[in-house]
């Protein structure tokens, strides 16, 4: 494996061996497998998960790494093909990131979305340019449309808390104060269509996810004997469902447009998941989120708080999942 950017790069096969070797990592540890390696961090975006557990992962495999945040106690990075540079950006990332490469042995990069342009986005414009410059092995730590870390730690939780393959996986839509990416919820619905889920996206009118991100999550439902459809009905999406995995973004219909999704969403404040969500649901039913998560607006304390959550469960498996990457890009 030379790059881990997006899980549908990976045959079910391929994810499963990768989910082995995270189970081999957590039980027998390898101090030395990665001793001399060192991993260079991009954020050009916040991060706890991501940017702890990447940390902590190279370490406990005996490599380093540095961290760099363009703009803070850096120069501030360009990502804009074709930029006249006479503003705040010093440095272009057609320079800036293959000297990084240069001092590392693989590179992380976090770029979210611009969110200005739906269609430039889902083409993952700005990543593709980034991955372009870089010629050492490269992970995704977020892009615009992608998060195949989380998703491949939501996967390794979901086979640990013995959650079956062809279980009801209800993608929820949740309340926010504000725009959030839609990366997560895109790798989501892949994650679990791959998994061979009966996965359904439970969102209001404005928020479906773009036909291209439904359709890749289609076609591997398809190759793994899964199913995928949308709805905003939340008593028919929510009857019998074995996970809810509630996450917020943007409204598709008003993408750019601040102030058309505040608008929208101004009357959705009941898309906060109560425990009431539940009583229809299977027996046992999960509750999943990628975290942070605003409480008791996008998740009540009653179900953050209860039994059902397996939510510092993923958090946790975001470090074990990410020592089998690093690991099969690196040792």
């Amino acid at each position: 494996m030379k790059r881990f950017l997006d899980l549908a790069d990976l045959s079910r096969d391929e994810v499963l061996d990768l989910l082995a070797l995270a189970r081999r990592l957590e039980a027998h540890p390898e101090p030395r497998a990665l001793a001399g390696k060192i991993l260079g961090l991009v954020f050009f975006n916040p991060s706890l998960r991501t940017l702890a557990s990447f940390q902590v992962g190279m370490q406990r495999l005996g490599g380093s790494s540095f961290v760099i945040t363009p703009g803070q106690g850096t120069w501030q990075l360009e990502t804009r093909t074709g930029a006249v540079m006479d503003g705040a950006c010093a440095e272009h990332i057609r320079e800036g990131l293959p000297v990084l490469a240069s001092y590392a042995d693989a590179l992380g990069i976090r770029a979210f979305a611009e969110g200005k342009d739906l269609a430039h986005d889902v083409a993952e414009t700005s990543f593709k340019a980034m991955a372009g410059v870089v010629h050492k092995p490269l992970i995704n730590l977020e892009s615009a449309v992608n998060h195949p870390c989380q998703s491949l730690a939501d996967w390794k939780t979901l086979d640990e808390v013995g959650v079956p393959q062809r279980a009801k996986f209800v993608l929820s839509w949740a309340n926010h104060p504000r725009v959030t990416p839609i990366a997560v919820p895109a790798a989501t619905v892949h994650m679990a269509a791959h998994r061979g889920m009966e996965v359904v996206v439970l969102r209001p009118e404005g928020y479906a996810l773009p036909p291209a991100i439904m359709d890749k999550a289609r076609a591997a439902a398809a190759a793994s004997g899964g199913s995928v459809r949308e709805t905003d009905d939340r008593a028919d999406a929510l009857a019998g469902a074995h996970v809810v995995y509630a996450k917020e973004w943007g409204s598709t219909t008003h993408y750019g447009d601040a102030a058309g999704d505040a608008a929208l969403r101004a009357g959705l404040k009941d898309w906060c998941v109560r425990e009431d969500w539940f009583a229809t649901a299977a027996a046992g039913c999960k509750f999943m989120h990628c975290l942070p998560v605003r409480r008791n607006v996008a998740v009540a304390d009653e179900v953050l708080d209860g039994p059902r959550s397996i939510v510092l469960r993923e958090a946790h498996n975001r470090l074990t999942a990410q020592m089998a990457v690093l690991y099969r890009l690196l040792a």
